[in-house]
């Protein structure tokens, strides 16, 4: 294996050792997939100022996000399925973040449970959920996550419906997989992970199987959403969730001003811009370019963060100068994964914390917390 220096090198590993419909389901957008591109390539266009003969001791990545103390303001994004990109990934995911000293976000669909991943971590993660319309099921996702203490509750509101994503209608996304022929003969290239799955009981969706009732497939993300996602979803239900949860509370899913707006006065804690990595609405614009604007709308009054197509640590930064108090990685995390387990998510994050460390010394700072729009080129964001 060549050495790895970035995180192009982890997907391109990840690609050979994970099988296709799951490296697809974590690598891919709706419809034609602009929005997915756009959130990567929108960092691209945007330009430092480089600073010279300016003191480079002592710097620090220290910073917070909602009053937890973190290495870099950078999380782990919650994503489906993250147990399927390796065995017990979620576990996996949350051991070395915390090793780290970063956020890990487990999403409801995830394949371990709350209870798997609060049994192997020793500080608090956060817990991501949606507005279903078994409420009572939720109520129970909640008390769960209060009874592993959770340090925040993250609620996605961009999903009540799926985005239409061909590459998992065409593979017939499922977890477990379905033992098609093309499965199987794709998952024979993939002995590590195959030898990984047989070893782990955790392969359906830890926090719904067992917990949820009158769910007719419990492999099926989409038939869940149909079946379960509400369609009536509106602000009482995010007061609702404020209420019952009683602690931080995050809204993912945020891209116009109106909305951020409604975020602030529903109480929340902090919002994320977010398109759901491309996955939902494709011609939506980028989350970088709609970040400015989110921030512009919300002031101080509310913690803003932001997620979709970061890829280094110079995207980090981007997207601090922008405004954001803080960024989540999905995609990079999951291709450390597939690549190479825990070892693999904190390859990630080292390679990012390095990049966002020398780009801002490069910008002439020394203190993450003092990154704005000054380290960027005017016209260029």
């Amino acid at each position: 294996m060549s050495v790895i220096t970035n995180i192009e090198d982890l997907r391109v590993l990840a690609q050979k050792r994970v099988p296709r419909m799951f490296y697809d389901y974590a690598d891919s957008g709706s419809w034609s997939e602009s929005t997915y591109r756009a959130n990567n390539d929108d960092f691209q266009s945007m330009k430092f100022r480089q600073r010279v003969a300016v003191n480079m001791e002592n710097r620090t990545l220290a910073s917070t996000m909602v009053d937890l103390p973190v290495a870099m303001p950078v999380a782990l994004a919650p994503t489906g399925l993250t147990g399927m990109q390796h065995a017990d990934g979620e576990i996996l995911a949350a051991k070395a973040a915390e090793k780290f000293g970063v956020p890990f976000t487990l999403s409801t669909m995830s394949i371990c449970s709350i209870e798997d991943v609060a049994a192997r971590t020793t500080k608090p993660f956060w817990f991501q959920v949606y507005v279903m319309k078994d409420r009572a099921f939720i109520e129970r996702l909640i008390d769960r996550a209060k009874a592993a203490n959770c340090s925040a509750l993250v609620l996605t509101l961009d999903l009540q419906i799926l985005g239409q994503r061909h590459k998992d209608l065409k593979n017939g996304l499922s977890a477990p997989p379905k033992l098609t022929i093309a499965n199987i003969v794709n998952m024979m290239t993939k002995p590590r992970w195959c030898l990984g799955m047989a070893g782990t009981p955790r392969r359906s969706f830890g926090n719904i199987v067992g917990h949820a009732s009158d769910v007719s497939d419990m492999s099926s993300l989409s038939s869940w959403t149909a079946q379960q996602f509400d369609l009536a979803l509106s602000w009482k239900d995010v007061e609702w969730v404020k209420q019952r949860w009683g602690g931080k509370l995050i809204i993912k899913g945020i891209m116009d001003q109106e909305d951020a707006r409604l975020a602030v006065e529903s109480g929340a804690d902090a919002l994320i811009v977010s398109n759901h990595g491309g996955r939902q609405l494709d011609g939506a614009l980028s989350s970088i370019r709609a970040l400015p604007s989110i921030v512009d709308a919300v002031g101080s009054e509310i913690e803003v963060h932001m997620d979709g197509g970061i890829r280094s640590g110079q995207d980090v930064i981007k997207a601090l100068a922008l405004g954001a108090k803080g960024v989540y990685i999905g995609r990079p995390f999951l291709y450390g994964l597939g690549a190479m387990g825990e070892q693999g998510v904190t390859k990630c994050l080292e390679i990012i914390r390095n990049e966002l460390d020398l780009t801002m010394a490069f910008c002439g700072l020394t203190d993450v917390k003092k990154v704005d729009q000054r380290i960027l080129i005017p016209g260029t964001y």
